[in-house]
């Protein structure tokens, strides 16, 4: 009998993984759940679930892998509807910034024999300049072929980090483990940050003076820049994660407010030569990086390469894990 999952999110994330998994549909069950309706019909049309609910306690019911491909500020809330009807050594997977927060939330809120493991995806650099948003720049091969992070509490039974590893496998990544406190400063500094210096930027340039002019001369720098604004969804999300990840947004900001202030003080000093220095140091981090990104090549010793398993053969495990605890 094929793994029943359910994925509560059909936004990119949650329909990609939907998307990917189709191929082992003879192993695994994709149920899903969104709050929007639409999103979850749409992701279904799609090919993404076999099943969508509209009722989210049912949606878990009997779930053997539940991921919750949520905004952070949607996901304790989420844990608190969905605790009551989870089965016994049912694992709950996230993707959220947040891993500490979540973590204890799974620890306030999940009963015993039913355990939180972190995943971080990375995405493909096909993607990374995507136009769409949300459900609309869902791929298939989001994850193929980059680092999926895994971060589990300590104490957490082995063959749930193994499926959440498998996982990532299927999914056409590598697994990449981490502690839940390193992936949060991580994520702080390359997602979090970006998005909070665009809105700053925004802030310092748009309705001030001159802007009535300003806007029109607009170009590439000030659009790369402030995308991610543009394709943040919610507001609520960014505020609420940045506050969970309160001293690690804090050391990063004081840390580029260092780099400003010592380019003001080149600048105060007109010391033209040290700005020249100073940018083309950034440009050569910047290409050496995005080539990096482009090829997967991170100029480390190669790991040895783990065997696909086969679907069949991940999910028979995790059924199995299920009935030691249960009989145990």
């Amino acid at each position: 009998m094929p793994v029943q999952m359910t994925i509560i999110g059909m936004g990119q994330i949650g329909t990609s993984f939907g998307l990917a998994l189709r191929e082992h549909g003879e192993a695994v069950y994709r149920r899903g759940y969104d709050k929007e309706l639409g999103l979850a019909n749409k992701a279904k049309a799609q090919g993404a679930l076999d099943e969508r609910f509209i009722n989210l306690p049912n949606a878990v019911a009997g779930a053997d892998i539940v991921l919750l491909a949520l905004p952070v500020h949607e996901i304790r809330p989420a844990l608190e509807l969905i605790a009551p009807d989870l089965k016994e050594g049912a694992v709950v997977l996230d993707t959220a910034p947040a891993k500490s927060a979540v973590r204890a939330w799974a620890q306030e809120l999940l009963p015993p024999e039913r355990y939180y493991v972190g995943l971080m995806p990375v995405l493909n650099p096909a993607y990374l300049y995507l136009e769409a948003t949300g459900q609309e720049a869902a791929r298939a091969d989001l994850f193929r072929g980059m680092p999926m992070m895994i971060a589990a509490p300590p104490g957490t039974p082995s063959e749930a980090v193994k499926l959440a590893a498998d996982l990532s496998r299927l999914l056409g990544a590598t697994p990449l483990f981490a502690e839940l406190v390193e992936v949060d400063s991580l994520m702080t500094r390359v997602d979090l940050l970006p998005r909070l210096l665009a809105a700053a930027l925004v802030e310092t340039t748009a309705d001030k003076p001159g802007w009535r002019e300003g806007r029109q001369l607009t170009g590439r720098a000030y659009t790369e820049v402030t995308a991610s604004l543009g394709r943040m969804e919610d507001a609520s999300a960014l505020s609420r994660a940045l506050t969970l990840n309160r001293q690690n947004a804090l050391r990063s900001l004081d840390a580029f407010i260092a780099a400003l202030q010592q380019i003001r003080a080149d600048l105060d000093a007109e010391d033209e030569e040290a700005l020249k220095t100073r940018l083309e140091k950034a440009q050569a981090g910047r290409r050496r990086w995005w080539g990096q990104r482009l090829s997967g090549d991170w100029q480390a010793p190669e790991a040895p390469k783990a065997e696909m398993p086969s679907a069949s053969g991940m999910f028979a495990r995790m059924l199995g894990f299920g009935r030691r605890k249960r009989s145990e």
